[in-house]
């Protein structure tokens, strides 16, 4: 089984995957997996308390797999050795904890992704450079040139996307110009979406858990399960 959730922030909103919560993982090995969409947030400042968290998340049942979003240490991430897992690029931080890099094709049980992490955070005023945020949260011009020649050689087809943010025009009919801003990203990503042949599209970063429309959904603290014909939720806060 393959299951997607949106941002975890460290510790903050990791407890969806207790045992209490998410009962389902009493069913699943490490052929089922995880997908979180960006603002993972255990790779901060290498604390105890970080370390305990990372080592939690280990010993459940299934394969994590990850892509950064906005709240990420970049300096951190970007200083661990890259591994190749299932044809990827990837930061392998445990065992069975990864992190994708940007842009980047795959396929697990059957379906085919693309996953491309990033995005520009709002709270900008709040943090500090090189302490709690990072130029790295805005992909480069060589990161969005991998993605599209990921996408060009998979035909510009795939089943599943998975981003940290929306496409710009869908952000904007979402929430307006004032709450996020247009950058480079989320103008690629309106590239993306007019060209992609996909069917469903999900991103973290909003702390939504909602459509935006018939192919694209915000998800939060839920936790989804693809199925053949989309997809369920299998968890919520708010059920």
């Amino acid at each position: 089984m393959i299951f997607i959730t949106g941002d975890i922030h460290g510790e903050y909103d990791i407890h969806k995957f207790s045992a209490r919560r998410f009962t389902l993982q009493k069913t699943l090995t490490r052929d089922d997996y995880m997908i979180i969409c960006g603002d993972f947030g255990l790779l901060w400042d290498g604390s105890k308390s970080e370390k305990w968290w990372l080592n939690w998340l280990e010993n459940k049942p299934w394969t994590t797999l990850w892509i950064d979003g906005n709240h990420e240490n970049f300096d951190m991430l970007d200083a661990l050795p890259v591994s190749e897992w299932n044809g990827i690029q990837v930061h392998k931080i445990s065992e069975h904890v990864m992190h994708i890099l940007r842009g980047q094709c795959f396929e697990l049980e059957g379906k085919k992704f693309f996953a491309f992490g990033g995005a520009e955070s709002h709270d900008k005023a709040f943090r500090k450079w090189g302490v709690s945020i990072w130029k790295q949260e805005v992909p480069s011009i060589a990161e969005m040139k991998r993605g599209r020649k990921a996408l060009e050689q998979a035909g510009w087809k795939t089943d599943i996307v998975i981003t940290h943010s929306l496409p710009q025009h869908i952000q904007l009919d979402m929430f307006g110009w004032e709450a996020y801003n247009r950058n480079e990203l989320t103008d690629y990503f309106d590239e993306i979406d007019s060209r992609l042949d996909f069917k469903l599209w999900f991103s973290g970063h909003y702390h939504l858990s909602m459509p935006c429309d018939s192919k694209h959904f915000l998800v939060y603290n839920d936790i989804l399960k693809l199925t053949d014909s989309g997809f369920e939720c299998v968890y919520s806060p708010y059920l």
